[in-house]
């Protein structure tokens, strides 16, 4: 009889060992692999008041590089623009978060240079490049540069940032919109004056860094946003999503396409490892543009998708 307590007790401790080992194998691979493996997104988006001169254009869309200080830096930015590069975007969207410091803006923003795209390079900031993070809110932190000083940062490289304010692209005498607005996450975001010249019944685009721009009361008057800032969530579980994040309402916001508040909404998972992503793979997104009789989103995350070498 005094053998069998010995047997469980045996047993117990190997069960646990194996779920030790399973956890450690699990961890391994989400520090090794899934969080370097980067898949391209192949996404077509129909809205309903596209200009016809604008059906079938390419957009490139990429956030949260955080290249800089401990990671790569230069060269992560170069990898990232030579990828761009192979999807030959008719336009190129960066949303925010390319740094994870803005001092190495001198050093890292120049490289972006190199990206061609014939109708553009748009940018917006991300809480990194204000210099905000979670800690900063009760410790500080040290001076970011103003708009002004990225401004200038970015159009040295060719690139148009956007800080609530919005311009109109025209193709054959058709006029779509592109609104950039600054981070809702540092409380820099305006809407409102973001919108002040764009033509209501307009087509509209809207480029930011995070998803929570789309509770802004006016956000019906856009077609589609797209955001950045919540890396996928880092960990997504099978039937379940990711679980939270610096955002309101994860398991919604963490990635892909989704209708609220009377408009779209597409969040890129980021282009930056991370310290750690499970079923959250790295993401460049190309969007086609499609005029169509309703808005309506193919190819989102893994119908059609290319894993990048």
């Amino acid at each position: 009889m005094g053998r069998e307590p010995a047997r469980r007790a045996r047993l117990s401790r190997r069960r646990k060992a194996l779920l030790a080992g399973a956890i450690a194998l699990v961890l391994v691979y989400a520090v090794q692999r899934e969080r370097t493996r980067l898949v391209v997104e192949h996404v077509t988006i129909t809205l309903a008041r596209l200009p016809e001169a604008f059906n079938g254009t390419t957009v490139a869309v990429v956030a949260d590089l955080h290249a800089g200080r401990g990671r790569r830096g230069t060269e992560a930015v170069r990898d990232m623009v030579a990828r761009i590069n192979r999807l030959h975007p008719d336009m190129v969207f960066l949303l925010g978060d390319l740094l994870h410091r803005p001092q190495d803006r001198n050093r890292c923003i120049p490289a972006l240079s190199q990206l061609r795209a014939p109708r553009g390079v748009f940018a917006v900031l991300g809480n990194h490049e204000h210099g905000i993070v979670w800690y900063t809110r009760h410790f500080g932190g040290a001076r970011s540069p103003s708009v002004g000083e990225w401004r200038r940062t970015f159009a040295d490289a060719g690139v148009v940032l956007l800080a609530n304010e919005a311009r109109p692209m025209m193709k054959r005498g058709a006029r779509l919109w592109l609104a950039g607005v600054d981070d809702a996450y540092s409380g820099r975001h305006n809407l409102a004056k973001a919108l002040k010249t764009v033509n209501r019944g307009e087509c509209c685009l809207a480029i930011t860094h995070s998803p929570d721009l789309i509770d802004d009361p006016r956000i019906g008057e856009v077609d589609l946003t797209f955001a950045g800032h919540t890396h996928g969530g880092q960990v997504r579980l099978p039937w379940v999503g990711a679980l939270f994040g610096p955002y309101r309402e994860p398991r919604a916001r963490s990635a892909g396409l989704i209708s609220v508040n009377g408009t779209k909404l597409y969040v890129t998972r980021g282009f930056g490892t991370g310290p750690i992503r499970i079923g959250c793979p790295r993401e460049i997104t190309l969007v086609t543009l499609r005029r169509g009789g309703k808005s309506t989103c193919s190819g989102v995350h893994g119908a059609k998708h290319d894993t990048a070498r």
